[in-house]
């Protein structure tokens, strides 16, 4: 069992602070999911754990299996098994699928034992029947051209070949029709197991439904603010998040109320 925790995590981007203190702890065979309103420093989350360099952590640490992992650059953050499925995922001219997905593989295992070209092409073929995917998806370019529900089918391919010990998902519902959405969740599902665990961020409810989380978490104003269990999630998608807000007694003011 692994675990991944964030302890106290400040973070800022272009000097305004944006994370004010966020505390959570999972362990593989989990799957938690936080919600919040726009702008309340969900994605600023992701993007501090996997070490992207716009986001400065002022303080706090983020420990993968009680190492602090913060110093980390990306390339190894990965390596020691974090994954992010990004909400917009950059296009590679160039690279094709395979080649970028046998390459991730090969970099988490030794020098001298590469997966085989067998092998891999075995596990690819498998893994994108699982998720509706043509075969030619193989061999274009990484995202090039692809649209929004193939990008995201694309990130979950990845995901399932890469096999990961912790996996974000930022907002990998936005964009995707009912049956693009099954089709993804389906493959998260997959993955679910005890050498397994996903942080699942999301506005909506109806991803939730297909993925049922363990823990939600909701955010607010750049930290925490609330957890429970699926129930919660329902809360929130019949009652928005002001309610919420009211009865903790939080001096925040949400997105849709500065118009």
């Amino acid at each position: 069992m692994s675990t991944l925790e964030v302890k106290d995590l400040h973070v800022s981007i272009d000097g305004k602070n944006i994370l004010k203190g966020v505390n959570l702890t999972m362990k593989t065979g989990e799957i938690h999911a936080i919600m919040g309103p726009n702008g309340t420093g969900k994605s600023t989350l992701s993007e501090a754990i996997m070490g992207h360099p716009a986001y400065k952590v002022t303080q706090g640490e983020v420990l993968l299996n009680g190492e602090n992992i913060l110093e980390l650059p990306v390339d190894e953050r990965a390596r020691a098994g974090l994954f992010l499925a990004m909400q917009y995922p950059a296009e590679i001219p160039g690279v094709t699928n395979a080649e970028f997905i046998r390459g991730a593989i090969n970099a988490r295992r030794p020098e001298d034992k590469p997966l085989s070209v067998r092998s891999f092409l075995k596990q690819l073929d498998k893994t994108m029947s699982v998720l509706d995917m043509t075969e030619e998806m193989a061999d274009r370019y990484l995202n090039e051209g692809f649209s929004g529900g193939e990008k995201k089918r694309n990130e979950i391919l990845q995901l399932m070949m890469i096999k990961p010990k912790f996996a974000i998902l930022d907002e990998i519902d936005s964009g995707l029709d009912i049956d693009a959405l099954k089709v993804v969740s389906r493959g998260v599902n997959q993955m679910r197991g005890p050498e397994f665990g996903s942080l699942i961020i999301t506005h909506y409810q109806r991803l939730l439904n297909y993925i049922v989380p363990d823990v939600v978490h909701v955010m607010m104003g750049g930290r925490i603010v609330k957890q429970g269990g699926p129930e919660l999630a329902k809360r929130l998608e019949d009652e928005g998040y002001a309610g919420l807000r009211d009865e903790l007694g939080l001096d925040i003011k949400l997105v849709d109320e500065e118009a």
